[in-house]
């Protein structure tokens, strides 16, 4: 990287400044730190009460949350996070997976750009926090940031929450960079080809009686409040059938994670595929389209509480599919969603 000079004429005393850069930031989701009481708790506290993933009255929510949540969920939490860490590195798969999907894309951007592009990447809760990469980014002379959250379907509680956050980040700023948020990309044609790649690999010629499309829950009021979450999950579905040319009724569309005692989404995935075994389908997979990296909700919860629902109702094969990850075809969605906002600014 070209050091900070300070500019011709200017005075001696003068700050040196950074040559211009163009970041490309990615935004996940976030991890805790560890999967011990406190860590769990200081990271469910910041997620929880994100008002975009929890939108009820602080008077009414924060009492409970406080009070009888944060007692007890950090301990389930963490025993779950605990089955799937990585011990060897000492972080959430998450956290390992966005590291390696980061360093793809550096990789492919550099070849593409050279050293005019900044690649790095933050947690909207957790480490490394957006503040603190945008700081970072913005000292190192970028004054353009193009900003894509690890969605492929947009969510007030996932994509725009991730954008709030960085408009928090940019009020610190004494000199803003110019910023574009990227759009969803979930029926982008190279990325459902690369879903559908991803089910031949893991299934080969095998073609299972029902695959599962198992997005992440919310509340079904905040549809009818107009988030279009719901709808670009159905169409992800449909074109995933499409490109993989298979008949009407295999593919069904399901949501999990439920949370709380209101209406969310349904079929609930946790349910349905216990009524598909309890039906005589027992050969079932499992894909999850709305999650860019694995994580506690698939590893933990699809591959085991998901799996044992099916199982203990009777299925019999159960496979499930993992994430796209670091997948060349992946990182090559991501460079293509970059593409499509970095005109004119390399």
């Amino acid at each position: 990287m070209t050091p900070a000079t300070v500019p011709a004429h200017a005075p001696t005393d003068h700050p040196a400044i950074t040559p211009a850069r163009t970041g490309i930031l990615i935004a996940n989701l976030g991890t805790p730190d560890g999967y011990d009481y406190w860590s769990m708790r200081r990271y469910l506290n910041e997620f929880l009460s994100d008002k975009r993933v929890i939108d009820y009255p602080a008077w009414k929510w924060q009492p409970l949350l406080q009070g009888i949540i944060l007692t007890k969920r950090p301990f389930t939490s963490g025993a779950n996070y605990k089955l799937i860490w990585n011990h060897d590195r000492g972080e959430s798969p998450l956290m390992t997976i966005t590291r390696d999907q980061t360093q793809a894309l550096r990789q492919r951007a550099t070849e593409e750009w050279g050293d005019r592009v900044m690649v790095e990447f933050c947690m909207r809760y957790g480490n490394p926090s957006t503040a603190e990469v945008v700081d970072r980014m913005v000292q190192a002379g970028c004054r353009r940031i193009v900003f894509l959250p690890l969605y492929p379907q947009y969510a007030g509680a996932t994509s725009a929450t991730a954008n709030d956050q960085l408009f928090r980040a940019l009020m610190a700023q004494k000199w803003q960079p110019s910023v574009r948020t990227c759009d969803p990309y979930f029926d982008r044609p190279d990325y459902v080809r690369a879903l559908a790649d991803s089910v031949r690999r893991a299934l080969g010629d095998r073609r299972p009686t029902k695959l599962v499309a198992s997005y992440h829950g919310m509340p079904k009021r905040y549809l009818l409040e107009g988030d279009p979450y719901h709808c670009q999950c159905q169409k992800t579905s449909r074109l995933l059938q499409q490109a993989l040319d298979w008949p009407d009724g295999i593919i069904d569309t399901t949501f999990q994670s439920v949370f709380g005692t209101e209406e969310w989404l349904r079929p609930y995935t946790v349910e349905h595929v216990a009524d598909l075994a309890r039906q005589g389908v027992s050969d079932i997979a499992v894909i999850s389209p709305a999650f860019a990296s694995d994580c506690i909700e698939t590893l933990e919860e699809i591959n085991g509480e998901i799996r044992e629902s099916f199982e203990h109702a009777g299925g019999r094969d159960f496979t499930y599919i993992p994430c796209l990850n670091d997948d060349p075809a992946h990182i090559e969605v991501m460079m293509g969603v970059i593409r499509d906002n970095i005109g004119g600014w390399v």
